[in-house]
């Protein structure tokens, strides 16, 4: 239903559940409700193992804290057999980055006219809870990897070993310096932008399918029933995928920054 109570089209119901609440124009848009959850949602992680840490006991932990560990201790033997380098920052960042995704990526287990209609009531007339299927945030996400890649690049190799890691690559010879440098910075740049398309279109196509099964209830009784199991049989399967999505984020994270640490 639409903020004015009017019934949509099957286009104007896809539409509207694909529309950010924004505020601005161009480049200076926010989508704010990409903002809110995904902010709210870092809030929340960071309060839930801070909170399960300040309490976490030497005897038999409880349930809460027996998850947290096992989620903590998977992270932890990731990092340890993909990073190959020495840095504490790693380890708590490929953390950060597997639990932050996964809850932004969870949100598109709650239905799909919940929070609308909510918002809706409220006398909002958009709102889109899955921050994953929004461009800015899965580009956001990725740009910061790209910073850190650059980061310790620089750090460990120094500016003239990370120059000459991009001009004397593959072909090491001073005449191959233009090829090498357009091979090695369109690798570079690659990074991010398939890390922000990968767990864009992933969540963004899980999200559409979930509107399109929407769409299938209330027609007849029949793809009433239809819809109901597809709903179940594609909740299940996308549960695997948003934590698929999450953790090929993490990895990919942790093995651009490994390779940021070789010095050659």
């Amino acid at each position: 239903m639409a903020a004015t109570g009017e019934a949509l089209t099957p286009q104007g119901y896809i539409q509207h559940h694909l529309t950010n609440l924004s505020v601005g124009e161009g480049f200076w848009t926010w989508h704010i409700d990409s903002l809110f959850f995904s902010v709210g949602l870092g809030v929340l992680f960071l309060w839930l193992f801070r909170s399960v840490g300040k309490k976490a006991t030497t005897g038999v932990p409880g349930k809460l804290q027996c998850f947290i560990e096992m989620i903590v201790e998977f992270v932890d033997s990731s990092v340890k057999e993909t990073f190959h380098g020495r840095n504490p920052v790693i380890a708590p960042l490929a953390l950060t980055i597997f639990v932050w995704v996964f809850m932004m990526n969870f949100m598109d287990m709650v239905p799909v006219d919940w929070i609308p209609s909510l918002a809706a009531a409220a006398g909002i007339p958009y709102m889109k809870v899955v921050p994953t299927t929004d461009l800015n945030i899965t580009f956001s996400l990725a740009i910061g990897v790209f910073l850190l890649i650059i980061y310790y690049s620089i750090k460990v190799k120094g500016v003239s070993g990370f120059v000459k890691e991009l001009t004397l690559q593959p072909f090491n010879h001073k005449a191959m310096i233009p090829v090498n440098l357009l091979l090695e910075s369109v690798t570079l740049i690659a990074k991010p932008i398939s890390l922000a398309l990968r767990l864009f279109g992933n969540l963004y196509a899980g999200e559409l399918i979930f509107i399109l099964i929407a769409l299938m209830y209330g027609a007849n009784m029949a793809l009433s029933a239809l819809g109901v199991g597809l709903q179940l049989g594609w909740l299940i399967f996308h549960i695997l995928v948003i934590t698929l999505q999450a953790f090929i984020f993490m990895m990919l994270t942790i093995v651009y920054l490994s390779m940021a640490h070789e010095d050659h």
